[in-house]
Parts: C-alpha cells; structure tokens; sequence
C-alpha cells in the first residue's frame, strides 16, 4: 500500500538558527484512513516530522526515522529523499531518529514493511523540498521557475548558465509556502541517480572496523551494570533467594525479586542483580540460588506435544479454515491419493547481539536506549509494566546486533525500565547468549496431515490439511496459525484446510518470513510428492496449478495477503529460465528442486542444486533465486544482501536449528548445540535476478526465506529418493559436507 500526500496534506518548511532549511511533513489522517485496503489496519497517521536539514554550507542531513537491525534501512530510505531532492550522495549525512511516530509516523522493523510504507511519502517530502529551492532561486534571479532545473544540490538556470547551490538558497527557502502536494512533479525513474544504485551502508565502515556503535556498546555516564535471572520453566515465579549472600559481594549495589507479570512475552518473575561492573554483576549471579515455584509448564515437552499431534490428528478438526468444492466425493474418484505427515521444531531467533537495554528513572521520567523493532509497542508495554504515563517516557532508537523477529517483543526493554526505577540511576541490563536462547520468544512448532488426489490426467483434484498446532479453542499461540488462503487454496476445486490446537505454556513469537518460514517447505515439497505421483515435471506442475481457474479467490484488493498468480508464474518461469530447468543436465550425483512463496508482498522461486553422498552427507552447490519486488529495487547491494542472507539463514533451519523443550524448558543454550551454517557450508554461489514489473516496490527482509528450504529438501528428492518430512535434517541422519 502506498501513503500519498494530497491537498490536505502539506510540506512545512522552517529557517535554522543561523540560516539554512528544515523540511517538515504532514500528512493528512482522514486520507492516510482512506487508503487502507478495506479490512486492513491502516498505518498511523504521519503528521509533523523533521526529515531535512539544509545547511548553509549546502550539507545535508536527512533523518533516518525506522530502527536498523542489519536490514540497511538507514541507508535506503534516506536515498528515497536524497534522490527526490536531487543532492549528491556525498553531501547527504544521516541523524538516527527517536522514537516520536507523531513527528515521523510508524517506527518499525518488521514485516518488510519500510519501504512499501514510505516510498510515495518520502518521495514527496524530496520533491517538495525541492521545489522550494527552484521557488527561491526563481525569486532570486527574477526568473520563471518553470527555466529553472535541479542537479548535485544546485539550481540551475540553463540560459545564463547561472547556478545557486541549495545552502545558498535554504534561509530564503524557509520563507516560502510549502507547495501543494498535488503540483509535485516526481521524477521519472531513468532519471535517478541514486535510487537503483548499489550505495554501501552508511554505517558500514564503522562496522568493519570496530566502533561501538551497536546497542551492546552503549553506555552512559554513572552506569550500573544488571543481570536478571528467570526461572528455567516459562511461567515460573521467584519465591525466595540468597539476596543477602549475592548483595554482600564485591562491586553489588542491589539484588532483589522482581514479581513480573503474567505476560510470558513481557515482564516476567526473576531476580535481579545490579552492580559496578558487568563482570560483578555476572560473577554474583553465579553464586544466586533460587527457590522457583515451576508452574505448569513443567509438564510440557516437545515429545509431548509430537504425541498429542499425531492423537489430534486422527480426530475431526477442531476449527475450518477453508473448504471448497466437495473434497470426499473428489478423493473417492481420484486416480491417486497421496498421504504424508510433516513437523517442524521451535526455532529460537539467535541474533548474534542479545538482548539489552538502557534504562535511567528519575524524577518521574524514565530514558530508554533499545535496539527493539517495535519501539512504539514497547513504549507501551513499560506503560503498562510500570504504570507510568507515555509522555514521560524518551525512546532512543539503537543499532541492533540483528533481530530477526526477536527484538518485536520488548521484555529486555521492560526489565531494564523496571531495574531502573528500583534503583534511581542509570542502569544496562545486559543478556548472556544462554539467556537469549533459553528465554527467547520462539517460532512455535508445527505438524501438518496432508492429502491429495490427481486425476487420470495428473490434474490437481483434491487437496487436504489438518495442521496442529497450539492455543486454545479459536485463539492461536502468537505466529501458530495459518490462514486458509495459502497455496493450493483457490487453486484446487476441492479443499479442506482445518487446524486443531493444544495447550502451549512456552512463549512464542514472530520471526523473520512469520508463518511461512515454518510451513512454506512442507507445502511446496508436498506439492512436489504430488507431481511425482502424477508423473509431471515439479516446476510445470506448480505452473499448471497456477493455470488453473481460481476458487472463490474473494474480491480483488491490494494488500500483502492477496496472490497474483501472474507475479508467480512470472519468477516460476525467470528462474527456470536462469537455472536451465528442464534444459541442462546436472552433473553427475547432483539434482535440482524448486519451490516458491508469496510472502510479506514478495514473489520468490528458487531453485537450489544438491549432491548427497553414501553418508548422507549434504552439498548445496547453487541456488538461484528469482524475485518480484516490484517497479524499483532501492539499493541493489542490499537488495542481494538481503536475499543472499536469507537463503543463508533458511540452510540453518534446515539442517540443525531446534530447540527442543523438556519439563516446560528450552534444551538448547548456545552456538554449539543450535548451529548456524558456517562459511564453508554456504553455497558457493546464490544468484540472485529481480523481476521489474509495474507494482509499487515492497520489502525484502523476508520474502526470500522461505522457498529456500523448500527447494533443497526437494533437490534431496530428487538426488536419492528420500522424502524429507521433518526437520532439521541433523536428526534424521544428514550433515554437511
């Protein structure tokens, strides 16, 4: 969905102290209500919000206003209105925004949303602004503005071939009413001269080279360093514990019990320790014993839940998602019927920063440096910990170590806030890797009994899922449910998709390509045991669905929920294409599979070519990866980044990534039993081609995850003849070669 400004919306525009330019924007509510697709949660409104400052000089600073997690959003976005303005790379310099919605609108890293969400905003504050330099230049000269054109942070006036440089014209700029929105001329694309370049990231040089300029590397003066041990089982409360011993240690200033909430993703029961050094903080929490009532949880386990699965199961469905057509009658005609059931684990985010937060209470005013995603909703959930009111909270937006879907919820945020209080001065909560992974908010599980039919012809007649997965009744554990719309849905004429739910105590969460990371390979490689039994090629098969005519598709409307079966057949057929599908012959032991998603706006197929030798030992050798964003891909360095990223970190889930619970707690504590794919392991070439075509540009950060696991569980298929139903693939025999 894009934001336009219309005539009730406006540019303002204000002198700084000493000359020079400040461009505001506002954007008009009823019209930001308006563009909602109906049914959707529109955006909040964007009303006042500083985003350009001229200098005098000619030096430009645009405010980077979403948080940066490793998604290159500081970079991006700034390009939007830098090349709308029509400055030079070079003279633009970048300020992190606080969180303050009212001034820059939605603050957020998370569901690929940035740049759909900005994209027509952005480009109309650049644009304005720049306009405003012609209207002054223009007044300057005495000349019409209409002689008047932009180029590197000059006007220029071709028939005296005279030019004013921005900062020369910003104090005069300041003076002039704001254009009106709908006058603005945006520039046609084969004009940019930013935007659709590869810019490296603007923090990237302090990263390589150790500045502290992450989260983790944040401090302040006269800090105090906090640790903050929960109970192993989730839900468990802090009965008692040695405060007096641990507060008796050297550099100790505090240790107490803090009752928490019963949030599971929010402030939870634990004890706290606070002293000079972290190092203090930590040698103290070694020593801390703890009485913990275990609660209910405790009697829950990931064997346990396998077993209610396969029970629930074999029992009618508690809840229909969708049904079309008359499914029984078409399985009883069908020529074969194919059966297969797929799990997969919980997952643990794993951002190589944990989780941490600055906090300072004082006077009734609480300061807050977090790297969260959500910083908004975090705002809110100290509100509701802490009891105090917003408007006495100031939120700094950090640089975050990755998130990854972690950071969305804010229970380090939470802790620090409340630490805080406790003890009047500036305090860091500082998570251990152990604490990240045992305490993280997970991507549930999931167990899927499915059921197709071919007919005589080898066409798709019938098609049958019964997920399990956790809640209660109608209500689903966060990021546990699946939508009735999900490939085949609208596609097959005869469908049933029912969902059954158990009981979860263990705390879930969003994580990067939500829903789709779970259940897009159990789709897409059951789909292939489909065209293998109907004896198709997989890749025509999925096109020949795709042909088919649509099923109750709903009324036609924008929005990240709605398929165009034309966008996935266009990448179904560009990676084809790329990967010579159906062309060129592997070499010998290898096999290609492929798979597709339509996730979080994005079209993606991928294609991944696989050898397993005799020990079943794994080598992804090349995945080619197509992908439909939309008109515009911003920075294609990052654009590549991203998807290279997500094929990466698709090949961790798929091989050992899990996290196993056992008496209401996680198993898995670090690196070294929850390993992420190292170099070595990595496909020696991912590539990556973008299909340009006439729709707004949409996010990237997860998109290209999904179809990754998809394509090599199928390309495994296809190598030895082994179906891959349950992952990681570490327990079921394979490794890396």
């Amino acid at each position: 969905m894009e934001t336009a400004l219309n005539r009730r919306s406006f540019l303002r525009v204000t002198g700084l102290a000493g000359g020079g330019m400040l461009v505001a924007s506002y954007f008009d509510v009823a019209e930001i209500l308006a563009q909602g697709p109906p049914g959707a949660t529109p955006p909040p409104p964007l009303l006042p919000g500083s985003f350009i400052k001229i200098a005098p000089d000619g030096i430009v600073t645009i405010v980077a206003k979403n948080p940066e997690v490793g998604q290159g959003i500081k970079t991006s976005l700034p390009m939007i209105i830098a090349d709308e303005l029509d400055v030079d790379w070079k003279d633009v310099r970048f300020e992190q925004a606080d969180l303050d919605p009212v001034r820059y609108g939605p603050q957020s890293a998370a569901g690929s949303g940035a740049t759909p969400t900005n994209w027509t905003p952005l480009r109309q504050v650049g644009a304005g602004a720049r306009q405003m330099l012609i209207a002054a230049a223009a007044q300057t000269w005495n000349v019409p503005a209409t002689e008047l054109t932009t180029a590197s942070g000059k006007v220029v006036h071709a028939a005296t071939k005279r030019t004013l440089g921005y900062g020369e014209l910003s104090a005069r700029a300041a003076t002039l009413t704001p254009p009106d929105p709908q006058t603005l001329k945006l520039k046609d694309p084969k004009d940019y001269t930013i935007i659709g370049k590869p810019i490296p990231g603007v923090d990237n040089a302090a990263i390589v080279t150790g500045k502290p300029i992450f989260s983790i590397d944040f401090t302040v003066p006269n800090m105090l360093y906090a640790v903050f041990e929960k109970c192993p089982v989730f839900g468990g409360k802090a009965v008692s514990a040695n405060l007096d011993e641990i507060k008796a240690m050297p550099g100790v200033r505090h240790a107490f019990i803090v009752p928490g909430t019963p949030v599971l993703t929010g402030l939870v029961s634990g004890v706290a320790i606070v002293a000079d050094s972290y190092w203090q903080a930590r040698t103290a929490r070694q020593k801390l014993q703890v009485q913990w009532d275990e609660g209910a949880t405790a009697q829950q386990s990931s064997t346990g839940f396998a077993q209610r699965a396969l029970e629930l199961s074999t029992q009618p469905p508690a809840n229909t998602l969708r049904t079309d057509g008359n499914l029984e009658m078409a399985f009883q005609s069908a020529a074969k019927v194919v059966e297969a059931a797929y799990s997969y684990p919980f997952l643990s985010h794993a951002p190589l920063e944990p989780q941490n937060t600055v906090a300072h209470f004082a006077n009734g005013k609480l300061e807050v440096w977090a790297p969260s995603q959500l910083p908004a909703a975090g705002r809110t959930a100290v509100v509701n910990a802490l009891g105090i009111q917003e408007t006495d909270i100031t939120w700094h937006l950090m640089k975050g170590g990755g998130g990854f879907g972690r950071r969305l919820t804010n229970d380090y945020a939470i802790e620090a806030a409340w630490i805080a209080r406790e003890v009047g001065v500036p305090v860091k909560v500082l998570w251990t890797r152990e604490d990240d992974m045992r305490h993280d908010h997970y991507r549930p599980a999931g167990f899927h009994f499915l059921k197709a039919g071919v007919d005589q012809s080898g066409n798709l007649v019938a098609y049958r899922n019964h997920f399990v997965t956790f809640g209660q009744g109608t209500q689903y554990a966060t990021a546990a449910n699946l939508g009735g719309s999900e490939f085949p849905a609208t596609f097959a004429p005869n469908l049933g998709m029912y969902a059954s739910v158990m009981p979860l105590g263990v705390p879930t969460g969003f994580m990067r390509a939500p829903g789709t990371n779970g259940y897009s390979w159990v789709f897409q490689s059951f789909i292939d045991e489909v065209a293998h039994a109907a004896g198709k090629d997989p890749l025509q098969f999925r096109l020949d669905i795709l042909a088919m005519p649509r099923v109750n598709p709903g009324t036609p409307r924008p929005g990240p929920g709605e398929v165009d079966p034309a966008r996935v057949r266009g990448v179904l057929e560009l990676v084809r294409e790329k990967s010579g599908w159906g062309t060129r012959k592997p070499a010998a032991g290898r096999a290609l599979g492929v798979a597709f998603q339509f996730s979080h706006r994005g079209y993606f197929a991928e294609v991944a070519e696989v050898s397993v030798d005799a020990a079943n030992k794994v080598k992804v050798h090349k995945v080619w990866v197509a992908a439909d964003i939309g008109s515009q891909i911003i920075n294609p360095s990052m654009a590549v980044n991203e998807v290279q990223g997500s094929v990466i970190e698709a090949l961790s889930s798929l091989m050992s990534w899990e996290i196993t619970i056992d008496r209401g707690r996680a198993v898995e504590s670090n690196f070294h039993q929850y390993q992420p794919v190292r170099i070595a392991q990595a496909p020696p070439e991912i590539q990556v081609d973008f299909k340009i075509t006439d729709n707004p540009p949409t996010g990237l950060g997860e998109p290209a995850l999904p179809p990754a696991i998809g394509a090599v569980v199928n390309a495994i298929f296809a190598a030895t003849g082994k179906r891959i139903r349950s992952l990681p693939l570490a327990k079921q025999g394979y490794s890396w070669a």
